[in-house]
């Protein structure tokens, strides 16, 4: 949706081209991840230094001079720093937070200022899972919400901005599902499930540039009390894309179809946009039905 709207906006007409910044776009999002995963090990590696550091003074206090190690004991964090595929790929892709660490400074203040934390480092040990869901909740309610750490990673790419939720959902379940029987060990997950994902981003992507007359035509009967050309080009787009689904891509149910570009249009549009497109859909779905034109295949698609 965003490079067909960028396309507009910049009266582009190389498709190959603005196709090349979709596929870098998506991928860009592995980066992204890999940023915030790496973040954890740089915190961890920051507070073993500052132990190590403070356990040196020449006059230091009884906690300098044996400190509490429990956090950065903390055996997610230290797979996460220590494993060698992840700091292969890191190092491979050239991510790394040398040149920003203020920002984890704050995040680790923001860390050892909260109750969480103090919570954890004061409560004897209980095992793996305790040192599990404290990792969990030290991102869902610091490191994740964390303005400046938000804001240095809409400053690397003002793309994140839409992606940053997503990558923090997936790596709050990857981390909510170490096993410690399973002997665990951090993997990256693929940017796509398998290729049938990156052929699908691509085929809808050409099918909605190279007929964008043909699928408006679809919808423009359908508003008698606005022209085509007075519909909102972001609501439009979304139609275009939604119809672009129910007519080329007979695997994907029409539910599914309408269900997703509504949300779209909530989080995109304007605020009665998904009504809008909603009523539009379900208009054409049923038009569809009828002409036999959307033809879904496998069971439980209509």
């Amino acid at each position: 949706m965003q490079t067909v709207y960028a396309m507009h906006q910049q009266q582009a007409t190389d498709i190959n081209q603005q196709e090349k910044f979709l596929f870098k776009s998506i991928e860009d999002i592995l980066d992204l991840y890999l940023i915030i995963i790496a973040a954890f090990g740089e915190i961890r590696d920051l507070e073993e230094d500052f132990l190590t550091k403070s356990s040196q003074k020449i006059l230091k206090s009884k906690a300098e001079e044996n400190p509490n190690r429990k956090f950065v004991d903390n055996p997610i964090l230290k797979e996460l720093s220590d494993n060698e595929d992840l700091n292969s790929l890191l190092a491979k892709r050239k991510i790394n937070w040398s040149l920003n660490e203020s920002y984890l400074k704050i995040v680790i203040e923001a860390i050892k200022s909260s109750f969480l934390y103090e919570k954890y480092m004061n409560t004897p040990a209980k095992g793996f899972e305790e040192d599990k869901q404290f990792i969990v909740d030290l991102f869902c309610e610091i490191i994740a919400p964390n303005d400046k750490f938000n804001e240095h990673l809409e400053d690397l790419n003002i793309s994140w901005i839409d992606d940053i939720p997503i990558v923090n959902t997936l790596i709050s379940k990857q981390l909510s599902g170490f096993k410690k029987e399973q002997k665990f060990k951090f993997k990256v997950p693929a940017i796509y499930k398998d290729l049938d994902d990156k052929d699908f981003a691509k085929q809808l992507f050409r099918k909605v540039i190279l007929n964008e007359e043909k699928l408006a035509h679809e919808f423009s009967d359908k508003t008698p009390n606005w022209d085509t050309d007075r519909i909102a080009e972001l609501d439009s787009i979304i139609l275009k894309m939604a119809i672009a689904e129910l007519l080329h891509f007979p695997s994907i149910p029409v539910k599914v179809t309408i269900n997703e570009y509504v949300e779209i249009a909530k989080e995109y549009a304007t605020p009665k946009s998904s009504i809008f497109i909603n009523g539009i859909l379900d208009k054409l779905s049923k038009e569809y039905l009828v002409k036999n034109k959307n033809l879904k295949i496998g069971r439980g698609l209509l």
